[in-house]
């Protein structure tokens, strides 16, 4: 076990690398001048000159890359142009405001697909199966900005049940927190659903057709037991996949929801980042979005010999 953990720590090195080098190269060709940004109305050669020197932007773009990554590696990601904040308690700070809304809706998705794909699949070709598929089919092809402007429109304009902008921490007021998450969790579980659901019932029934679950009802045993103890685990190696898949493409990809909930993410954070030219909070949140997704990949994938016996861990 020890070797296959070390074996997946050293294979995301290299990938690490190459994501921070891809992040750099990308703002570099972004069209605009940080410095003249920063400087404003006070731009002339001398105070130009400067700022680039301070910023280490005279420097071949080799070098510029290595003293960035050194700082990385010692936590330092920079300071915003338009506030002067340190980038990386900024990115953190709006980041576990992301987390809470991701972790939520992921795990509501996972506990109401997981069951309704494989109940699905169990029966397939019923009219239940027939229901759980037309519905998965429709949520995945609603966008999620569509289905967080129809919950607004519902449930915060017409009804009034629910807040429609703003945002509160659960921390500080858990009551009032819970209601102001209650529409963007919700649009991003439908969603997820749908996509959890499919894969779920597709391998669901893969698992069905081998002959192992043959031999397990025809020892007498229930159709509750064979699912439980015989499909589950096998049928879940693949939803785990795709689960690790969502989560870090959620964590670094809700900027949508976060826009039309106006929550103080990570994502709204890069919108914001980007209108304002603000260069090394952009390369910040590009680089802590691309790093979170690598981590929680390779953490689903030290955790898939769990759920896949056949996935050998020597």
């Amino acid at each position: 076990m020890t070797r296959f953990v070390l074996s997946r720590l050293i294979s995301a090195i290299p990938t690490l690398f190459l994501v921070s080098l891809a992040v750099f190269t990308l703002i570099r060709l972004i069209p605009g001048d940080p410095v003249s940004l920063m400087l404003g109305d006070n731009l002339d050669e001398a105070a130009y000159a400067a700022m680039s020197h301070q910023l280490g932007l005279d420097r071949p773009i080799s070098m510029q890359f290595l003293l960035w990554l050194q700082g990385v590696l010692h936590g330092d990601l920079g300071h915003s142009i338009t506030t002067g904040e340190a980038v990386l308690p900024l990115v953190l700070q709006r980041f576990a405001i992301t987390a809470q809304l991701v972790l939520v809706s992921v795990g509501l998705a996972t506990v109401l697909a997981v069951p309704l794909g494989m109940l699905a699949a169990w029966r397939q070709n019923s009219a239940f199966d027939l229901g759980v598929v037309i519905g998965a089919t429709a949520l995945m092809s609603i966008p999620t900005f569509w289905m967080g402007l129809m919950l607004l429109l519902l449930f915060g304009l017409n009804l009034g049940w629910l807040p429609v902008l703003g945002y509160v921490s659960p921390f500080e007021n858990f009551g009032a927190g819970v209601l102001y998450l209650v529409m963007p969790v919700a649009a991003l579980v439908l969603h997820e659903c749908g996509i959890l659901v499919r894969m779920s019932r597709a391998s669901t029934l893969d698992v069905l057709r081998l002959d192992y679950v043959t031999h397990a009802r025809a020892k007498g045993l229930t159709e509750g037991q064979v699912l439980r103890h015989h499909v589950f685990r096998n049928a879940f190696g693949p939803t785990w996949t795709l689960l690790g898949l969502i989560l870090g493409n959620l964590l670094g990809g809700v900027a949508v929801v976060e826009t039309v909930f106006t929550i103080p993410g990570l994502g709204r954070l890069i919108v914001e980042s980007i209108y304002g030219r603000d260069y090394p909070v952009l390369q910040g949140c590009l680089l802590f979005v691309a790093v979170t997704y690598v981590v929680v990949n390779l953490f689903v994938d030290l955790c898939y010999p769990l759920f896949d016996p056949r996935v050998k861990t020597t």
